[in-house]
């Protein structure tokens, strides 16, 4: 019984999921993931790596425009969690905007942001 419950509830999160995961790949001091990874109508991606001891979340606001997230929190390194335009700390409670922002604590320090740009529709995260 507690496997089919974990069964469904799983079901449910990936249903409710408004991006993805992928993996990225490092050039340089770049973190690169294709264009094509956004899926129409999809808000932002994970992205990981090997290399790294969280993820970054970009978020998409245009075909030009966006937002490159570490998804640490600032209050106490808990990796945050995302839903939908928000990501959360299931530590304490901390939440951000989609571009970083602390909205409610006790986190009192936005997250780290990366520059993003577009190159031969690659998006260049720059980590440094």
């Amino acid at each position: 019984m507690a496997c089919m419950g974990g069964a469904l509830l799983a079901a449910f999160l990936e249903g409710c999921s408004a991006g993805k995961e992928v993996n990225g790949t490092i050039d340089r001091s770049d973190l690169v993931i294709p264009v094509s990874s956004f899926q129409p109508g999809k808000k932002y991606l994970v992205v990981s790596h090997e290399r790294l001891k969280y993820p970054v979340c970009v978020y998409r606001f245009s075909d030009d425009q966006y937002v490159a997230l570490l998804m640490r929190c600032t209050h106490q390194g808990a990796e945050l969690q995302v839903f939908g335009d928000r990501l959360q700390c299931p530590a304490h409670g901390s939440e951000f905007n989609n571009k970083g922002i602390v909205q409610n604590g006790p986190a009192d320090t936005n997250l780290r942001t990366f520059p993003v740009s577009l190159q031969h529709n690659q998006l260049h995260i720059s980590l440094q």
